[in-house]
């Protein structure tokens, strides 16, 4: 394989020229995909920055491991375990320590823990709901009575779909979705709730009302197959895993996987071009990486696709640009732990919009995994901006690192200037996915299938965490194969 593909027309009896346009888990994902579908095709992979692994990186600074990006993958979907045991990884991969397995929730300016078996918007221990001091008398009482609240109307419709907050409200309270599952939705997406659409990202709770008519209803049926859940808080952390050195192993061994002649850095595509024949022309910022292609996978943000397919097809470029996206900033501090006067007694804390602090969550990396930090020091990592706060971006690095050393102060009792700051900002790294969101891909993916030797990929459109980004990677490219043998 040549670094530059030639110039030259397409010539019958020639291998397959195929492009993955960025270098991100779903671009690498689906760059091994068509690899190993299509082993004699010419791969090039093309990625604008001068690294792989777009949101997931790792840095080591002395004797810290920081991750700017995502610090582990779910396991409920298994694309990321399968792509590990395939890669050689799996004897690597480690899970949360046992120690402290439990978020924590900012209540009236103090951290106290989400009630156990609180997860998400389902309660699967109805004792801890009448013990948390986080709901009042009322809020309990509205929370426990959720069996009684009828099914939505549509609740039989396969494509009814509404807000994270409109479902909660209606079957929690109001109290519960302010103070509970508005804070645990925004730490995972960085999105409004009240635009957020649950059909696109927690369907199984409109297939509990659907099936069982209530989610207590839903816990009772579920309750032998899924007994943990009783004392989890927030997330279920046993299913999280990750790798000693990070989810830069990941990366790396991707890119290993990959021949290294056919991935581009620094080169940014800034134009596609369909020829009457159906061939795929690259535009490449650097001129000498601009090429022919037979497919191309585009594995870019949703805004960006927009962009390079809208000459082609405006309707395909106008419905990606209807996926709106926020921006975050994810800071890290290092603070000897003698400084910090609370206990760091959970995996990390979030935060109720109704609390007016500048931060959304919290991550106590070296509670949650091994090897983050030494014995003696903690690593914090919070996480600013979103939907709802996204002025805070705009705020440069010092002010930003200000507002994180203030908060922690308040809510941990923590004491001086941290021993290590990293700062990474993600800018409209996270898309929206509002109500109607899966319409929309489905008008997509309708649009796209058009168009010969063309596939999306991503976390724009069918989930954000890793596991779906994978599987993502992996159907496009198995797409646009199709398309061509």
């Amino acid at each position: 394989m040549s670094p530059h593909p030639p110039q030259d027309q397409f010539q019958s009896g020639r291998p397959l020229r195929i492009a993955v346009v960025g270098g991100g888990i779903s671009g690498l994902v689906a760059a091994l995909e068509v690899q190993q579908q299509l082993p004699e095709a010419e791969l090039h992979l093309y990625e604008a920055s001068p690294r792989l692994g777009g949101a997931l990186n790792t840095l080591h600074a002395g004797d810290f491991l920081i991750e700017q990006g995502a610090d582990s993958f779910i396991t409920k979907t298994p694309a990321a375990l399968d792509l590990c045991r395939e890669l050689g990884l799996e004897d690597r991969l480690i899970p949360t320590n046992e120690q402290h397995r439990r978020a924590l929730i900012v209540h009236r300016g103090q951290l106290v823990p989400v009630p156990a078996g609180f997860v998400l918007m389902r309660a699967n221990n109805l004792e801890s709901i009448k013990q948390t001091p986080i709901l009042s008398d009322q809020g309990r009482q509205r929370l426990l009575e959720e069996e009684l609240v009828p099914r939505h109307p549509d609740a039989d419709d396969p494509d009814h779909d509404e807000s994270v907050a409109s479902f909660a409200r209606r079957r929690l309270g109001q109290e519960a979705y302010e103070r509970l599952v508005q804070p645990l939705m925004a730490g995972i997406y960085v999105a409004d709730a009240q635009k957020l659409s649950l059909r696109a990202t927690m369907p199984d709770f409109l297939e509990a009302e659907r099936v069982h008519g209530s989610l207590a209803a839903s816990v009772k049926v579920e309750a032998a197959a899924n007994s943990d859940e009783k004392q989890a808080s927030g997330a279920r952390y046993r299913a999280f895993l990750t790798l000693p050195g990070g989810m830069s192993e990941l990366i790396d061994a991707l890119q290993a996987a990959l021949p290294a002649d056919g991935i581009h850095l620094g080169s940014g595509v800034i134009g596609i071009e369909q020829s009457d024949q159906g061939r795929w022309k690259l535009i490449v910022d650097r001129a000498e990486d601009t090429a022919n292609f037979d497919g191309i996978v585009l594995t870019t943000p949703a805004q960006v696709s927009a962009e390079l397919l809208r000459p082609t097809d405006a309707k395909l470029g106008e419905s990606l640009a209807e996926i709106e996206s926020a921006s975050s900033v994810v800071i890290s501090c290092a603070y000897p732990l003698e400084r910090i006067k609370r206990e760091l007694d959970g995996f990390g804390f979030v935060v109720p919009q109704i609390e007016g602090r500048q931060i959304l969550a919290g991550s106590f990396s070296s509670v949650k995994f091994p090897g983050r930090a030494p014995e003696d020091a903690a690593l914090i990592r919070v996480f600013l901006g979103g939907a709802l706060q996204s002025e805070l971006v705009e705020l440069d690095d010092a002010k930003l690192t200000k507002i994180v050393q203030d908060e922690l102060a308040e809510l941990l009792g923590v004491e001086g200037e941290p021993l290590y700051v990293d700062l990474a900002r993600w800018n409209a790294a996270m898309p929206q996915y509002h109500v109607g969101h899966l319409d929309r891909v489905a008008r997509i993916e309708e649009l796209t299938d058009q168009h010969a030797g063309l596939a999306l990929a991503g976390n724009a459109y069918r989930g954000v965490g890793i596991p779906h980004c994978i599987e993502s990677g992996r159907s496009a490219a198995r797409r646009v194969v199709a398309s061509l043998v």
